[in-house]
């Protein structure tokens, strides 16, 4: 109960309605209960007046008719069990009406107040509905929220080891789950417990032995509800990971489409597809299966309960011991337990089903953040000096990447970090802006330990262009303002212009405010970069990282794309990363990485002096 606790914590906001909602709830079964009661003034009263509906006393002795037999007469509510004035003023009440009403009045007064209690109730049904369904969407839309804010801020390693589809069934699966287990599962849960505690109340005060005669199927009905519950809970976790698997399969062929077509794999990726959702499939069916048989056992058991009573009951009521009247009343107030019993029932199956998402989304938003802001941490000033390594070190786990690295980079200086594939050039770069943090050493820019400033201010002063340029399925205007929402009309083309963007952007339909596509769909991939680098240029940051911006453009694009760079990386501290040696000639400092370390440094002539490595590389693509 402590997770569903937790889950509840998002009502808190809402306390006021949530009272308001109890409330109506209880108004509800009040009149319920009130309108049943019409059925002893009804039939005793009105279609049977001779028969007895209250007594004071017990059992009366009354010779009959027909046979010398003695018999107890006929007995209704026992008043002997209230307190002395609540007796006395029903009794008088009873002589009241009995002296001042006909049977005629007593049906009218009988028939308006049903139609009282029926609006009375109608109100409350429709108020206790209308706000728990507020609440428990608003509670989940809190929750999405929180969940989305913590997902955002999570560090870029957690993205690494995840799968999209995992954290996608987190969002949307799961807080299906808690939403069902907030809007409808809590609100049935006190519904019909109101419902449950007026009318076992009822059933008690009316006859208390038929009363417990009747709950004593009652632990038959529990234990297994109980269990299956259990098992529900376990299957929906199941379920989850199993939908996960689904939305993980999906988003991979649809990201992968390219792939799967050139090569033929439809028909692959269909089966594996297929597969996982049988599999899901036989989940699911193995939960309906579960969730199917809760109301009917439910009503097996209450059934067998009733019967009891029905049998309990008629011989009291045969031998003269029971008024018709009440006895119908109990039975009427008990065949409307059944209902609320079932209700509870399936919605414990479904509160379980909902523990079961809400167990994996605090799962998620109980993940560390591995890269945290440091108590006390202050802005960093704008960059004017150096960007300096010290010792740094770095690992994936058990996997050392990167090794005593010390790098001293001057105030606008361009570094190129060549080397082997896997070496640890893009992990370097990636140090930076605290994507990663150092297992040993530190990174300072002007002396600030970069571990100890605001990460928001550290950020602003970098910019970034990949090779994989991720833009949104939104305007140009937007892709090229991101980061910088609030940049001018004017402010945008300059920066489009200086990245050799403005002329495409002119010539697509609707100019700036053109639709460009998940990810960019609709431009080339020259296009894409040339955004992504007017982006940068809008943005304006004192450090710049290029990680292989141009390797993927034909020999056009490339140009295109490498004049919009130099404009870039002007009066800038530039760190890029090319396999194209021929495009880091002018660097002011070449480090040559191999196995993690630093291996050769310095620039392109004095690299080709001295042999080693960098040499290789560069005989390899030159001669």
């Amino acid at each position: 109960m402590g997770l569903y606790r937790r889950l509840l914590k998002y009502l808190n906001p809402y306390k006021g309605r949530f009272l308001l909602a109890l409330l109506c709830m209880l108004m509800v079964a009040v009149f319920s209960g009130l309108s049943l009661t019409m059925i002893v003034p009804l039939v005793g009263k009105v279609l049977s007046p001779s028969m007895e509906i209250v007594s004071d006393s017990g059992p009366k002795v009354s010779p009959q008719v027909s046979t010398n037999v003695e018999r107890p007469s006929s007995k209704g509510l026992h008043l002997s069990r209230l307190p002395a004035e609540a007796r006395a003023k029903m009794l008088a009440w009873k002589e009241y009406v009995s002296a001042n009403y006909s049977r005629g009045e007593l049906l009218v007064f009988i028939l308006l107040a049903l139609l009282v209690f029926t609006l009375l109730k109608g109100i409350g049904e429709f108020g206790q509905g209308y706000l728990m369904s507020f609440i428990g969407e608003r509670a989940i839309i809190d929750l999405r929220n929180a969940l989305y804010r913590h997902l955002s801020f999570l560090s870029v390693d957690y993205f690494s080891s995840e799968r999209v589809g995992e954290v996608m069934s987190r969002l949307t699966n799961d807080l299906n789950l808690v939403q069902k287990s907030i809007a409808s599962g809590l609100k049935n849960l006190l519904f019909q417990s109101c419902y449950l505690g007026i009318y076992l109340a009822m059933i008690f005060f009316i006859h208390w032995k038929l009363a417990l005669l009747s709950l004593i199927v009652a632990p038959f009905v529990v234990l297994p509800v109980t269990r299956i519950g259990r098992r529900l809970r376990s299957l929906s976790t199941r379920a989850q990971e199993k939908a996960a698997d689904v939305y993980s399969t999906i988003q991979e062929t649809i990201s992968g489409i390219r792939i799967v077509k050139a090569f033929g794999m439809e028909n692959h990726e269909i089966d594996k597809f297929e597969r996982e959702n049988e599999s899901l499939f036989r989940t699911f069916v193995k939960s309906f299966k579960r969730r199917a048989g809760i109301s009917p056992l439910t009503e097996v058991f209450a059934t067998v309960g009733l019967v009891f009573v029905m049998w309990y009951g008629c011989k009291e009521v045969i031998h003269g011991v029971l008024s018709l009247p009440v006895f119908l009343l109990f039975c009427g107030v008990l065949a409307s337990l059944v209902s609320p019993t079932k209700r509870l029932a399936e919605v414990n199956a479904e509160i379980q089903q909902g523990l079961a998402g809400a167990k994996r989304i605090f799962r998620l938003m109980d993940t560390q953040l591995t890269v945290k802001e440091a108590d006390g941490a202050v802005a960093l000033p704008p960059t004017k000096e150096k960007v300096v390594f010290h010792k740094v070190s770095f690992a994936y786990g058990q996997e050392e990447i990167l090794k005593d690295i010390d790098l001293d980079i001057r105030a606008g200086q361009i570094v190129a970090l060549v080397g082997s594939s896997g070496v640890g050039k893009t992990t370097l770069v990636n140090l930076i802006p605290r994507f990663y943090d150092p297992t040993e050493g530190c990174i300072t820019i002007d002396g600030y330990d970069i571990g100890k400033v605001k990460i928001r201010s550290l950020r602003d002063q970098i910019g970034m262009v990949t090779q994989e340029t991720f833009l949104f399925n939104d305007t140009l205007r937007n892709n090229t303002a991101y980061g910088r929402p609030d940049a001018s009309d004017e402010d945008i083309v300059k920066a489009a212009k200086a990245a050799n963007a403005h002329e495409f952007i002119m010539a697509t339909e609707h100019g700036y405010d053109t639709i460009i596509g998940e990810r960019g769909v609709k431009l080339s991939g020259g296009e894409r970069q040339r955004i992504a680098i007017a982006r940068a240029i809008l943005k304006n940051p004192p450090i710049l990282i290029l990680d292989e911006a141009t390797s993927a453009l034909d020999t056009q694009s490339e140009i295109l794309v490498q004049e919009a760079l130099n404009k870039l990386m002007q009066n800038r501290t530039t760190f890029v990363i090319a396999h194209r040696l021929s495009t880091v000639k002018g660097a002011d400092k070449i480090v040559v990485l191999d196995q993690g370390r630093i291996v050769q440094s310095g620039t392109h002539d004095e690299l080709l002096a001295q042999g080693g490595l960098y040499k290789k590389l560069y005989d390899v693509q030159f001669k």
